[in-house]
């Protein structure tokens, strides 16, 4: 079966999770989870989890660790703690975690970034991959980066994601 089979045959609902981390936000000014969630729920998808975590690795790792036990959730987004700064933990507390890569994820979301932004897009490390059938998909946490991710590579491929970690 080629792609756009696969894709035809892929879950037209999932359920979500989403987790912002960052030092700084709180439920009232989160733009990013409120754009996220938002955009799930307008193309069907549940949210059955939002949560803001500080930059912590124990508290990321155990949220983790938490959600994928969780049955029935098939997809974990996390936005904030991608960058270089010696605060932002998300992606070397997640990338161990991971079974699968999916390594097309940060790459494509850096040549998005880059067509937006410029060389920029280097500060980035957007990172996806699998663990226990669970979809996980990591990106920075702005408005910008958020709406880039969600609307030109997550959407569109959300379902055939899950159909593809739960086979």
């Amino acid at each position: 079966m080629g792609y756009h089979e696969h894709k035809h045959s892929a879950l037209k609902s999932v359920n979500c999770a989403v987790i912002i981390i960052s030092d700084s936000r709180t439920e009232q000014d989160d733009e990013s989870g409120k754009l996220i969630k938002q955009r799930l729920a307008d193309n069907g998808h549940q949210v059955l989890f939002y949560g803001i975590l500080k930059n912590n690795a124990d508290a990321i790792r155990a949220k983790i660790n938490e959600l994928v036990g969780q049955e029935g959730l098939q997809v974990i987004i996390t936005s904030g703690g991608t960058g270089a700064s010696h605060r932002d933990v998300t992606v070397d507390t997640i990338d161990p975690m991971l079974e699968k890569r999916l390594e097309g994820f940060g790459e494509l979301f850096r040549q998005l970034t880059y067509q937006e932004i410029g060389t920029g897009s280097i500060l980035s490390r957007a990172v996806a991959g699998i663990i226990k059938s669970k979809v996980i998909l990591c990106f920075p946490g702005s408005l910008n980066a958020a709406t880039l991710a969600m609307d030109k590579i997550i959407l569109p491929e959300i379902g055939h994601l899950v159909r593809e970690a739960t086979r």
